[in-house]
């Protein structure tokens, strides 16, 4: 849609007009005609195209003369094609008549300056900034969609840099333009223009904390929008030129921070006092946001903490990321200061722009002795970090709570990137611990992986990743959901009852410096309040399955039941695994790393580590099982919570989900 302009002009004065080309000057000539007007006849160039409208229609000026009666409401419409090669090359004559028709009363001359001006970005997301894309000023979601992206300059390319990017006012090294979304100012015309026309660049107080623009001339970049600078003025002396910018997000969409930043270009004309626009348009930014990536998708890097008890677990976990033929970062004392839940330190995901992609840290709250991992490994070079401050934090603040389903179809509507998972108290009750608000409104306003929100406050620790997990699967909807089940443990343990194994004991192959008290089948089957609390467990695992089922759209053929059993703390009255938690595991394509049970020896074989692999090598996967005994389950945590991976991003553009 042409953007319209209200021109005034008066007979016996020079009228001389900048048209901005795609533009339409409405000129009133009623108004300004001469006392004793009753008709007018309108002259103009080759390169104009003029038209009259009034109340009953519009008539085409044909380039013979043609006269009108003059009526209260006629309006002269003009628009040009081409810009004009010279100033006032172009002219439009309005000759009006009174009683005598054959002796005009006077005129009205437009000298008419044709310019083209226009403000670009990357509407159409394919990398390259396209000229005058007509869908520049709006979003909108999905293939066929438009508007340009945003990426948070959250990265640090600067050497020896004490923050990241956006939280410099400068360009301090040329790299740092490649994480910006460019923009140019194009405007043609002819090489002398009127003085004192200027160009103007604005940004609205709601935005001026989400971006900063830097004007790139040939000596220097220059911060001309954000923060305080709400608006930057260019003086506007030639018709040829481009203004290059380049943009850089500073924060990821947000409760308080839409998702949307818009640029305004405004053309101004000098008046007596001050200047005027004649000409406005405007592009529109997508921040993009922050993207979790789900154990279906391949790892790239796999991290892992060295502590002064798990050199066991190390070698064994070594050995798996070989296999699996990954990059494997030991991250020693110097930087974990004795903290090994390097899973609940961080959350690995990603950003991307058409022109750009680069994995970002998610950076918990929680910050223990992995405080600071993310500044003293991850942070740098095409390597971002976010985090959110939280006054008060729980366990549910932690990252194992916080996971993403692999791509699914609901109902029909389809979410190609997942869905974020994280664990809270129980729906109707009025107490117990819930993820913190700033880390719930992060990741719900990210829109593109809608959250579900499970119960997991009935564990001890309360951490989604103690009770389910996702794993790849060659059919159906491309991977199992696995969930722990003390149902399935204890069918298990009947069945090799029956078969006359209620001798067999549960950690009998422990090394015998734990001191950990070998149980046998038939004292877990005899254990009322063991029973007890299990049968409780499992209700609310199946709270949570049937949850996950409705907004996931699973079946029954979707989920795996992996045998675990636990016991309720009496003092806090929550549950924590038994034997080591088998669905807490790393997942490296096909490559499992799961945590060894120490259960019974059935023939030298265990029976839990049986049901499992019988349950997930059918679907092509490697069962790898980890002694995590003593340095993490014993502290309440498994192979999965003292690993990490960073994985590589989807296929799959954000940008064309249908939303």
């Amino acid at each position: 849609m042409s953007k319209q302009r209200t021109l005034r002009v008066e007979c016996g004065k020079p009228n001389q007009v900048i048209y901005v080309l795609g533009t339409v000057l409405n000129i009133d000539v009623y108004k300004p005609a001469p006392v004793g007007s009753k008709s007018f006849e309108v002259h103009s160039s080759p390169g104009v195209k003029c038209s009259i409208s009034d109340l009953h229609n519009v008539t085409i000026v044909a380039q013979h003369a043609k006269r009108w009666i003059l009526n209260n409401g006629t309006l002269l419409v003009v628009t040009m094609g081409k810009r004009s090669n010279y100033l006032n090359d172009n002219k439009v004559t309005i000759t009006y008549y009174g009683d005598k028709l054959d002796q005009p009363i006077d005129k009205i001359i437009l000298q008419l300056t044709a310019v083209y001006i226009s403000l670009d970005v990357d509407a159409d997301r394919d990398g390259k900034v396209e000229k005058n894309n007509p869908n520049k000023g709006s979003w909108k979601w999905g293939p066929k969609g438009h508007g340009a992206i945003l990426l948070v300059n959250c990265d640090k390319d600067a050497p020896g840099a004490a923050v990241s990017d956006r939280n410099d006012d400068t360009v301090p090294i040329f790299e740092d333009l490649g994480d910006m979304s460019q923009m140019i100012l194009r405007t043609e015309g002819p090489n002398s223009l009127p003085p004192d026309y200027k160009l103007q660049l604005y940004i609205s107080a709601s935005d001026e904390k989400k971006v900063h623009v830097f004007r790139h001339d040939l000596i220097k970049m220059t911060k001309v929008l954000g923060g305080t600078l709400l608006s930057t003025v260019m003086d506007y002396t030639k018709g040829n030129n481009e203004y290059n910018f380049f943009i850089e997000g500073l924060k990821f969409p947000d409760e308080d921070t839409g998702s949307l930043v818009t640029v305004n270009l405004s053309l101004l004309e000098p008046m007596i006092v001050g200047h005027a626009p004649i000409f406005t348009e405007q592009v529109v930014f997508h921040l993009a946001p922050w993207i979790m990536t789900p154990n279906t998708l391949a790892p790239r890097d796999v991290f892992v903490c060295s502590v002064m008890d798990n050199a066991t677990f190390l070698k064994e976990f070594t050995a798996l990321v070989e296999k699996a033929m990954s990059k494997l970062t030991i991250c020693n004392m110097d930087v974990n200061r004795g903290d090994r839940w390097i899973q609940d330190e961080i959350e690995f995901g990603y950003s991307e722009a058409p022109h750009k992609t680069f994995p970002i840290v998610f950076d918990s709250p929680r910050n223990r002795g992995l405080e600071m991992l993310p500044y003293k490994k991850l942070l740098g070079p095409d390597f971002g970090h976010v985090t959110r401050a939280a006054d008060k934090v729980n366990s549910l603040d932690s990252f194992g709570n916080l996971e993403v389903s692999p791509p699914v179809t609901v109902n029909g509507k389809e979410y190609p990137m997942g869905r974020i998972i994280i664990g809270s108290a129980f729906p109707t009750t009025s107490h117990g611990r819930n993820m913190t608000k700033v880390i719930r409104n992060f990741l719900y306003a990210q829109t593109v992986q809608s959250p579900i929100e499970l119960f997991s406050d009935w564990l001890y620790v309360g951490h989604v990743d103690e009770f389910l997990t996702f794993v790849p699967a060659p059919d159906r909807k491309g991977f199992r959901l696995l969930l722990v089940s003390p149902d399935a443990c204890c069918k298990l343990f009947m069945k090799l009852q029956q078969e006359g194994h209620g001798a067999a004991m549960l950690f009998e192959n422990l090394n015998p410096g734990l001191n950990k008290t070998p149980i046998k089948i038939n004292e877990i089957l005899n254990n009322q309040a063991l029973l007890r609390d299990n049968a409780y467990v499992q209700k609310c695992v199946d709270w949570n399955r049937d949850v996950l089922k409705k907004e996931l759209g699973l079946d029954e053929d979707d989920i795996i039941d992996i045998p675990v059993l636990f016991h309720i703390r009496e003092y806090f009255e929550r549950a924590e695994a038994l034997f080591p938690d088998m669905v807490n595991m790393i997942v490296l394509g096909k490559y499992l790393g799961i945590p060894k049970p120490f259960g019974p020896l059935i023939n030298g074989k265990c029976p839990l580590e049986s049901a499992v692999r019988a349950a997930l090598e059918p679907l092509g996967l490697d069962c790898n099982f980890i002694d995590d005994f003593a340095a993490y389950h014993l502290q309440l945590g498994e192979v999965h919570c003292g690993s990490n991976v960073l994985r590589k991003p989807f296929a799959f553009k954000w940008w064309n989900m249908e939303m």
